[in-house]
């Protein structure tokens, strides 16, 4: 029986948050999902009605992980996968008072993926490159003030839904050897997964010492639908009673550690930070193609506030451990042939987020 016990993440500015970072650092195919900005720090008191914010975020994905072992010939090499995503993510939220808030988030993706593998082979020695732009999927979210806030800290609980307006059928031309042909680009870089999901979010601060805070947050996708339609390779699952289409992902997050007050416009944070996807969604089947993995991070974080209105902030998780899990195509091939299947993913070492928030 599967069961994932993870609601997770939430709010940061006034009653509702704006978190990061839901997009894995790399080919594990986790999208811009959360809040819109990047560092899990108290609202300081404001009182604004209405917030918005923009939030950038960069990250190159190289390194290519099967389950925790990294295959370091393939950079020596030249074959590995490169993805440079880069994305903007747009937020709005409301607070109603001082128990409830609402918030949109809006992401727009522009990646460039390059590979030898997918185009002429690895063995030929020629990069080509395929890349993706737009509008993500969209997530509408309220949030509830268990503790409302106090200077002392918070507890936070969210729900969402998250709306496939994101192109998950995404194509690009491929260089094959028989000439050019219009394909659908890789998973990691499609800008929508053609799912409805529910997320479920948390957000905890408390003060511990003086001017310094514990917080904890966490984020959990469910995305029900079992797979979208779209095919990777017609060949990749012949003779294994699974379907090749993507599957639509569950996503987590979860981030815990201390930030210390230096000013009462100045903050900054160090904490622990875990993300990913899963082999096996929470709710409904997960037969299709995934690369589940996680990537446990250090996360520095440091957030400026000026005249109470204007927010700029930053954070910069540096990976710890990177794990490409099996997915179920892996785990039924190895059970049928006796023969021990295990996907690779490509990896980034770390991720830039930054973010500006102004208060109304």
């Amino acid at each position: 029986m599967k069961i994932y016990y993870r609601i997770i993440l939430l709010s940061v500015f006034a009653t509702f948050a704006f978190q990061k970072d839901i997009q894995a650092q790399g080919c594990v195919a986790v999208r811009n999902m959360a809040t819109t900005c990047g560092i899990a720090f108290d609202s300081l008191q404001h009182s604004s009605l209405w917030q918005m914010s923009v939030n950038y975020r960069y990250f190159k994905s190289f390194r290519h992980f099967r389950g925790s072992h990294e295959e370091t010939e393939r950079v020596e090499e030249g074959t590995e996968v490169i993805n440079n995503d880069n994305s903007v993510i747009l937020g709005a939220s409301y607070t109603l008072n001082n128990r409830w808030s609402f918030a949109a988030i809006i992401p727009f993706v522009f990646i460039d993926r390059s590979s030898l593998y997918e185009h002429k082979g690895n063995n030929s020695g020629e990069r080509y490159h395929t890349s993706s732009s737009g509008l993500g999927d969209i997530r509408l979210a309220a949030y509830y003030g268990l503790i409302p806030e106090t200077v002392k800290g918070n507890l936070n609980v969210g729900l969402g839904i998250k709306i496939p307006t994101g192109n998950y059928q995404y194509k690009d031309v491929f260089q094959r050897p028989e000439g050019p042909e219009l394909r659908y680009v890789d998973q990691s870089i499609q800008p929508g997964d053609g799912g409805w999901g529910v997320s479920a979010e948390f957000s905890f601060s408390h003060l511990v010492a003086r001017n310094l805070y514990g917080y904890a947050t966490g984020f959990y996708l469910f995305n029900p639908m079992n797979t979208n339609g779209v095919e990777r390779s017609p060949n990749l699952t012949a003779g294994i009673p699974l379907s090749n289409e993507f599957s639509v992902t569950d996503q987590f997050l979860f981030r815990a550690g201390g930030r210390y007050v230096i000013h009462h416009n100045l903050q900054v944070g160090l904490g622990f930070r875990a993300e990913g996807i899963p082999a096996e969604d929470a709710i409904g089947d997960s037969d299709g193609w995934r690369r589940p993995g996680y990537i446990y991070s250090v996360e520095p974080s440091a957030i400026y506030t000026i005249k109470n209105k204007h927010t700029f902030g930053v954070n910069v998780p540096v990976a710890l451990y990177r794990n490409r899990t099996k997915n179920t195509i892996d785990m039924t091939r190895s059970e049928m042939t006796g023969e021990d299947f295990h996907g690779d993913a490509a990896f980034s070492d770390w991720l830039l987020s930054v973010f500006y928030v102004v208060r109304f």
